[in-house]
């Protein structure tokens, strides 16, 4: 019986701790990480603060029934392993850019402003490493093009890796 209790005081001091994996139900596992990205483009570079939607839970909402968003502000959705990925803005309320990104940080398809209530995919056609949704128009306002290069995560300083890094050279 004081193996048992052991046994329980122990398990639920592992479950109390900061380490302790979360239930996907969870309020802490529902919050979306926001990660610094900067887009280079022929004028120079620009520096975004996006949300990261790293579950299917998160990836299948999106942005949806969002009123606005930051001029500096989107949503990333990490495709890992890189897939072909299509997207459409059926509760979408707002025109979104999207910017399908290759495994070498280059846009490879920029869909400008796509329409709100939509139900027509918008794909790049081939598998990509991330999607960007950015406010509509935000692309054009600052000469984003495909072709240009994004990176997000820490990728200025050495820090132990990170998952959400993504630092093409």
């Amino acid at each position: 019986m004081k193996r048992l209790s052991l046994l329980l005081v122990a398990t639920l001091l592992a479950a109390c701790s900061p380490n302790a994996p979360k239930a996907e139900n969870t309020s802490s596992a529902r919050q979306i990480s926001a990660l610094p990205l900067t887009i280079r483009t022929a004028d120079g570079s620009h520096r975004f603060t996006v949300e990261v939607a790293l579950t299917e839970r998160q990836q299948e909402r999106g942005l949806m029934f969002r009123q606005s968003i930051a001029p500096d502000a989107g949503m990333l959705f990490p495709m890992d392993p890189p897939r072909t990925a299509s997207f459409w803005m059926k509760d979408t309320l707002i025109p979104l850019d999207m910017l399908f990104i290759h495994t070498d940080g280059s846009i490879a398809f920029l869909k400008a402003n796509a329409a709100p209530y939509s139900r027509e995919p918008v794909s790049a056609g081939i598998p990509v490493a991330a999607v960007l949704e950015l406010r509509g128009g935000r692309a054009a306002e600052l000469g984003i093009r495909e072709g240009n290069h994004v990176q997000w995560g820490d990728c200025t300083v050495s820090l132990p890796a990170n998952p959400l890094n993504f630092c093409p050279r």
